[in-house]
C-alpha cells in the first residue's frame, strides 16, 4: 500500500491524493484545481491535464465540492476515467452546479461540450449517506469499502474512512481528512474523530495558528459594521459561493436580529453570487444537517439564511448596476461577493471601485492563498499599499480586517484534537494542503502529543 500526492503538497489548493491498494488498485480521493501562487511558472496543460497514471484507479472519492477539491474533475473525464464517482447525499446534490460554473468560468461556453460532460457525471455519480459503508467494486480478493464522516467543513464535506481487507491478511484503515471545520462554526456540526485509523492523510491550513473565539469574531465583525454605519461605508467581504456565504449570513442574522443601533438593524446585505443564491436554497433544503443551535433558530420562526435585508444579486447587469448604486449611495451597505481569495469573480469590480475609499471597509474571513489578490491586500493594506486589480495600480485606502474565526478550516488545536480523538490511534500520520509553515508547526505539536508516531510532510 502506498499513497501519492499529485496536488496540496507544496500549498492548500489541488488536491489530489492516490491510495495504491496494490498493483491492479487504486482510488482517488479528491482531484481539485490548483490556484494563486501555486499555478506560477506552470502552463494549462500542466496545471490542469491528468498527467498522472489512472489505469488502476477504480472509484473517485469526493471530500467536498470547493474547486481546489474536484475543479479537475473534467479533465479526469477526458483522461477517460470512467469509475463511480462516490460522495455524500449533500455533496452529490451540489457538484453538478460546481462543474457547470467552473466549465463556464475556465474552459468553454459551448453548451453542448458543458452538457455532455454534466451527462458524464451525473451517470458516474453515487451518493452515499454519511456512517454508513459503502463497499467498493475492485480487481482481485482485497475488500475495501469506505465510510463517509461530517467533517463540518461545508454542506456535505466529509473525511473519508477507507478500510482495506486483503485475504487472509488484516485489515487496514486509512482516513482522509479532506477539509475539517473548526470548531463551533454556524450552522454544522464540529467533526468527530474516528474510532479507529493506521494512516491518517491530514490538512493543515491552519497547523500553526489557533482561531478567535465564537463571541470574539461577532464582536468583531460587529464593530466592522458599526464602523460602516459611522462613516456611510460599504463593506466588502469576499467570500466562497458554499460555507462562508452562508455561514455569515447566519451571523449577521443574529447581529441584526439583536441590534441595540436601529442603524444597523437595518443595514443592508448583498449577496452578489447567483452561485451563492443557489447554494444557499441547497443549505435551506438540508437542515437536517445543521446543528442543534441553528435548528432552534428556525423553530423560533426565525429565518438565518433568508432575513428581511438581504437581497441577491443575480445578473452581470444587474451586478454592475449594484457597483454603481453603491458609488452613489448614501448609507452603508455589506456586500458579501465571490471568490473567496479574489482571484476572480464579482468581488473585483467591488474592489476596484471602492479599495481606494477610506470610508470602505475590506474584511477577510477565509484563507487568502499565496499569490492571490486577497493575500496581496491583506499583506500591504494595513501599511498603506498599493495593489494591481487588471492593471490598474490602486492605493488601498480602505480598512483592511481579517477575522480568522471565521475560517471554514479547522485550527491548529482542532488538528492537534482530530488525531488526539481517535481512540485506536494511527501509527503514520501524512501532513498535507498547508504554508511549510503551517505543516512544520503541526509536524512539532504532533511530535509533542506521541513520539512514537511517524509524521510525514511529503
Amino acid at each position: 500500500m502506498d499513497i501519492l500526492h499529485h496536488g496540496a503538497v507544496n500549498g492548500v489548493t489541488g488536491s489530489c491524493h492516490q491510495l495504491i491498494i496494490n498493483d491492479a488498485n487504486s482510488v482517488l480521493v479528491d482531484c481539485g484545481l490548483f490556484q494563486g501562487a501555486e499555478t506560477s511558472g506552470r502552463g494549462d496543460d500542466d496545471l490542469l491535464s491528468i498527467e498522472f497514471d489512472i489505469s488502476t484507479v477504480q472509484a473517485l472519492l469526493v471530500t467536498h465540492c470547493h474547486i481546489d477539491h474536484v475543479g479537475r474533475l473534467p479533465y479526469l473525464l477526458a483522461a477517460g476515467f470512467s469509475g463511480p464517482i462516490v460522495a455524500t447525499e449533500a455533496t452529490a446534490a451540489l457538484l453538478p452546479m460546481v462543474i457547470e460554473d467552473a466549465l463556464k468560468v475556465g474552459v468553454t461556453r459551448n453548451q453542448s461540450i458543458i452538457k455532455a460532460c454534466l451527462a458524464r457525471l451525473k451517470e458516474q455519480l453515487i451518493a452515499v449517506p454519511y456512517k454508513q459503508w459503502f463497499a467498493l467494486e475492485l480487481v482481485g480478493d482485497v475488500r475495501t469499502k469506505v465510510k463517509f464522516q461530517p467533517a463540518g467543513h461545508i454542506l456535505g464535506s466529509a473525511y473519508i474512512e477507507v478500510d482495506i481487507k486483503p485475504i487472509a491478511e488484516p485489515s487496514t484503515r486509512v482516513v482522509f481528512s479532506g477539509d475539517l471545520g473548526a470548531t463551533y462554526s454556524p450552522l454544522l456540526a464540529s467533526p468527530r474523530s474516528p474510532y479507529k485509523a493506521d494512516v491518517v492523510v491530514i490538512e493543515s491550513t491552519y497547523g500553526d495558528k489557533n482561531h478567535q473565539g465564537r463571541r470574539d469574531r461577532a464582536q468583531s465583525l460587529e464593530k466592522v459594521l458599526i464602523k460602516a454605519i459611522s462613516d456611510n461605508g460599504v463593506v466588502i467581504i469576499p467570500a466562497f459561493s458554499i460555507g462562508r456565504t452562508q455561514e455569515l449570513l447566519y451571523e449577521l442574522e443574529q447581529i441584526t436580529a439583536k441590534a441595540k443601533f436601529k442603524k444597523l438593524a437595518d443595514i443592508e446585505v448583498i449577496v452578489d453570487s447567483p452561485m451563492a443564491a443557489k447554494f444557499t436554497e441547497h443549505y435551506q433544503a438540508f437542515q437536517t444537517l445543521w446543528d442543534a443551535e441553528a435548528k432552534r433558530r428556525v423553530k423560533q420562526g426565525r429565518q438565518p439564511l433568508n432575513f428581511d435585508a438581504l437581497y441577491t444579486v443575480d445578473s452581470h447587469q444587474e451586478h454592475m448596476q449594484v457597483v454603481e448604486y453603491l458609488a452613489n449611495r448614501s448609507k452603508p451597505a455589506i456586500v458579501i461577493a465571490a471568490s473567496g481569495m479574489c482571484s476572480g469573480g464579482r468581488v473585483v469590480n467591488y474592489l476596484k471601485r471602492f479599495i481606494s475609499e477610506p470610508t470602505a471597509d475590506v474584511l477577510f474571513v477565509g484563507y487568502q492563498a499565496q499569490g492571490t489578490l486577497g493575500r496581496q491586500i491583506q499583506q500591504y493594506g494595513p501599511r498603506g499599499g498599493y495593489v494591481f486589480i487588471d492593471g490598474a495600480k490602486l492605493d488601498i485606502k480602505a480598512g483592511v480586517h481579517t477575522i480568522s474565526g471565521y475560517s471554514a478550516h479547522a485550527d491548529q488545536s482542532n488538528l492537534v484534537n482530530f488525531i488526539k480523538r481517535i481512540r485506536k490511534g494511527p501509527q503514520k500520520v501524512v501532513i498535507v494542503h498547508g504554508d511549510d509553515d503551517a505543516k512544520q508547526a503541526l509536524k512539532a505539536k504532533l511530535h509533542e502529543l506521541d513520539d512514537d508516531m511517524v509524521v510525514t510532510i511529503p
